[in-house]
């Protein structure tokens, strides 16, 4: 069995170093090629960079995207509906469907928008608040390490309290353009606004109902402290029995004070049936070429000029070939 040869393996280093050798050498000829090819033509390249500047900054200017978001509670169950009417909204961008935005909507400018969606956002502790189910539910998927999933869960979500609408539009906007029509756009429904009606009118007579029983319990401790303060005075030893209700009627006062706190903040809620909460304006967009296109474009047009004198050499040189064969 022959093995290679000291004289072999020199030649193998050797065709490999001049492997090595020529395509140094075709780099420095490429390079070479490339700064020859914008030296003659650095007016072509320098008016390409300056027109694609000024045009970047223009669109920069025009169409730079801004971010807008609405924080608002859907009340009387009317998150499905909440939703449904943000799809809608969507929909119709996409469809590119300018008169619905603005005749249904209410936007001045329907063209500036671009995209909108709705996000529940989480808290559990409002989920769990008050509610011994969901907090039985939050215990049990606990146990089976589900939680997250139940968080995240979209029926589970629909049922937080608080929900983000985000709204991207071309260009800077403000409250009455933007925030005023899209809201009264989706307190327009006949039902929620009867049931709105109905509602509010519940709590109010529930709030009434809960004052007059305070009322009614103050002054039947005030007669047990009268009661109190008349025994000490006449010095006659008094008992009560410890299966007396005042403990209770203690209770039940705090507990009616409590609700009546809540019922309060509800009466600023129920005014509409999607209340808003608070909102921003005119936040930057995290979307990557916004702002940007005075830097992209003018890199764009050089690959684009680039691109096509390669064409057309390319062209030429496939043309002269041609020509040769056929002659």
């Amino acid at each position: 069995m022959s093995t290679p040869s000291h004289s072999d393996s020199e030649i193998d280093v050797f065709q490999i170093t001049t492997k090595v050798k020529k395509g140094f050498e075709r780099l420095n000829t490429l390079l070479f090629n490339c700064i020859q090819f914008f030296v003659h033509q650095w007016k072509i390249v320098a008016a390409l960079l300056i027109i694609g500047f000024g045009l970047g900054l223009f669109l920069d200017k025009s169409n730079k995207l801004y971010t807008h978001e609405i924080t608002v509670i859907p009340n009387f169950g009317s998150v499905d509906y909440l939703y449904a009417k943000i799809n809608l909204i969507q929909s119709k961008i996409n469809a590119g469907d300018a008169d619905f935005l603005q005749k249904e909507v209410g936007l001045s400018r329907p063209e500036a928008l671009r995209k909108i969606e709705i996000k529940p956002i989480a808290d559990v502790y409002k989920f769990i608040e008050d509610k011994e189910r969901n907090f039985e539910l939050i215990k049990l998927m606990a146990e089976v390490g589900e939680v997250k999933k139940v968080l995240e869960d979209n029926i589970t979500s629909k049922n937080y309290t608080y929900h983000n609408i985000a709204v991207v539009t071309n260009g800077v906007t403000n409250e009455k353009e933007l925030i005023a029509p899209l809201l009264n756009y989706l307190n327009q429904s006949d039902y929620f606004s009867a049931v709105q009606q109905v509602g509010l009118a519940n709590l109010k007579q529930d709030i009434a109902q809960n004052d007059t029983i305070i009322q009614q319990i103050n002054g039947v401790l005030n007669g047990f402290s009268a009661n109190v303060k008349s025994s000490l005075k006449n010095d006659k030893l008094m008992y009560y029995n410890e299966n007396t209700q005042l403990n209770d009627i203690i209770k039940t006062k705090q507990d009616l004070i409590y609700q009546q706190g809540k019922n309060r903040l509800k009466l600023i809620n129920f005014q509409k049936t999607i209340k808003e909460v608070t909102f921003t304006l005119n936040s930057n967009t995290s979307i990557v070429m916004n702002g940007k296109m005075k830097f992209v474009l003018p890199i764009v047009l050089l690959f684009l000029f680039v691109g096509i004198h390669l064409f057309i050499r390319f062209y030429q040189k496939q043309l002269v070939l041609s020509k040769t064969v056929a002659s």
